[in-house]
């Protein structure tokens, strides 16, 4: 009876390593496909766990049954290597040397039900940040907010009681800064043109598209991103991408977002960093991104303080010194032409499916 018992939780555990493997490669935006790009070291753990137990259990097609699960493990293992120490960093630390090119990011998705105001409130404080980027704001989280937003000259608000306000925060040179709608999905993306006190320009992106829930496909949530993505290679300046992707470091549209841009990840060699679930041990995944230039360095880069929010916060110091950087970045090899013939294929594609003239081309306002 028990051998059973244990066969079968081997037998289901097997499919469910099995299946969530193989899902996440059919090309499809459908939430409950795309939804398995999350749980990769959580079936990674599971499967291993399987192959323990299936080896000290004795029952038919055993080694074909263990062999799946050593190949999804394989593969899962892959996907997830860049993000452990064991890979080479693309981001080298910078000394931390307070100077005009230095500033620091503070960027939280705060979960607009909690009410931990006074950690918020608490965090802004403590970090001092140059720029803020806060998600899953509504009117009353600002007036929670106000008495230290008020210290910043520039704040920029997209108030909702839908989960997807935000509001930005600086206390840098503003040359722009508005929210801007990508998508059919009505998900604000912050733009802005910023400068430190040293005169180095950059830009600065804000993103919180949809996640793949009941009810919604990625599409729009992955036309979000690759705009977002082109926007970097059609300026020469600078430029720093965050937010709450809803979107796993290790997935398709992350990694095809850090091509499309040329970015480099400070998780990338150092960990994962993971940032959701806040509230669970069991199914955090790194969703909260960090992406940069190749001409911006890292002097530090780490996850916050629980905040009350299901998504800790994410705080780094960043350098825009370019010989600084280009000393410490290990940048990807550039687009060749066939890459970007197709990407632009694609975002054409996404811009004519919106049908909407108030929406900006493939790209950002000023490349209308």
């Amino acid at each position: 009876m028990l051998n059973t018992v244990m066969v079968t939780v081997i037998i289901l555990g097997a499919a469910l390593v099995v299946i969530g493997t193989l899902l996440p490669l059919v090309p499809s935006h459908a939430w409950w496909v795309r939804g398995w790009d999350f749980p990769r070291v959580q079936l990674l753990i599971l499967g291993v766990a399987i192959l323990v137990i299936g080896l000290l259990t004795s029952f038919p097609g055993k080694l074909v049954l263990l062999g799946l699960v050593l190949a999804a493990c394989v593969y899962q293992a892959v996907r997830i290597l860049p993000y452990t120490p064991l890979y080479p960093k693309e981001m080298e630390l910078v000394d931390v040397a307070p100077s005009g090119s230095q500033l620091v990011l503070l960027s939280a998705n705060v979960e607009m039900p909690n009410d931990r105001y006074d950690a918020v409130n608490d965090l802004i404080d403590t970090v001092d940040a140059d720029i803020v980027f806060l998600m899953e704001t509504d009117q009353t989280w600002y007036d929670s907010l106000e008495p230290k937003l008020s210290a910043y000259p520039t704040v920029v608000t997209e108030l909702r009681d839908n989960y997807y306000g935000a509001i930005f925060a600086t206390r840098l040179k503003v040359n722009e800064a508005r929210f801007v709608y990508l998508s059919h999905d009505d998900t604000p993306t912050l733009f802005a043109e910023l400068e430190t006190q040293d005169g180095h320009t950059f830009r600065f992106v804000g993103l919180h598209p949809r996640p793949p829930v009941p009810g919604n496909t990625t599409r729009d949530r992955d036309a979000e991103i690759i705009y977002s993505a082109r926007f970097a290679r059609k300026t020469g300046l600078p430029l720093i991408a965050v937010g709450d992707f809803n979107d796993a470091a290790w997935s398709d549209t992350s990694r095809r977002f850090k091509r499309v841009g040329g970015y480099v990840d400070p998780r990338v060699g150092r960990g994962l960093i993971a940032s959701f679930d806040a509230q669970s041990r069991l199914v955090r995944v790194p969703i909260d991104q960090f992406y940069a230039t190749p001409d911006i360095a890292v002097a530090s880069f780490a996850r916050g303080p629980n905040i009350g929010s299901d998504h800790f916060p994410l705080i780094a110091r960043i350098d825009l010194d370019e010989d600084k950087a280009r000393a410490a970045n290990n940048p990807p090899a550039p687009l060749n032409p066939d890459e970007i013939e197709e990407l632009d294929r694609i975002a054409a594609e996404y811009r004519a499916d919106l049908k909407d003239p108030n929406l900006p081309k493939p790209g950002f306002p000023d490349e209308n």
